[in-house]
């Protein structure tokens, strides 16, 4: 693990700087060594543009960081270190801010789920397969083992195709 360049704590953030199209600056900084560095990049790209905007930007991402669920009392910053969320709430209390996110990554923000492999195709299938295991099961309650090798030889076919 990298320790910040500025103080012995273990960095957490990893930043790079292009300076030119060949020269690359790195940066390993801790939370509060990163606050300090973004903190004053702020200022100094409001002093160059002369805008309140820059500030008011800072002012509404450092909000947003201090969020937190009212279940499990997750920041959203902590968030953004650790990459967990800490409850189902979450997803909820942080929606706007996820979106875009899970969008990114997944191309969607609805989980749809996986199917199995074994899925019958169609509703009809399905059921004829419920109903031969109902067959199958009181089969070998009554111990006619043909019937029970025949029906179970129709399922394995039914749940092949």
């Amino acid at each position: 693990m990298l320790k910040c360049q500025k103080c012995p704590k273990p960095a957490t953030y990893h930043i790079t700087e292009v300076v030119s199209e060949e020269q690359y600056e790195e940066l390993h900084l801790c939370e509060e060594c990163y606050q300090k560095f973004f903190y004053d990049s702020q200022q100094q790209g409001a002093g160059q543009k002369g805008g309140a905007g820059q500030i008011e930007e800072g002012d509404e991402a450092s909000a947003l960081n201090q969020r937190e669920c009212p279940v499990c009392g997750i920041k959203f910053v902590e968030f953004r270190n650790s990459g967990r969320l800490g409850c189902p709430h979450d997803y909820q209390e942080f929606r706007e801010e996820l979106a875009p996110l899970l969008e990114n990554i997944h191309g969607e923000v609805r989980h749809c789920g996986k199917t199995p492999r074994r899925l019958p195709q169609n509703i009809q299938t399905q059921s004829e397969l419920i109903q031969l295991r109902k067959q199958l099961q009181q089969a070998v309650t009554r111990e006619a083992y043909e019937e029970a090798a025949r029906l179970r030889d129709r399922i394995r076919q039914l749940e092949e195709s």
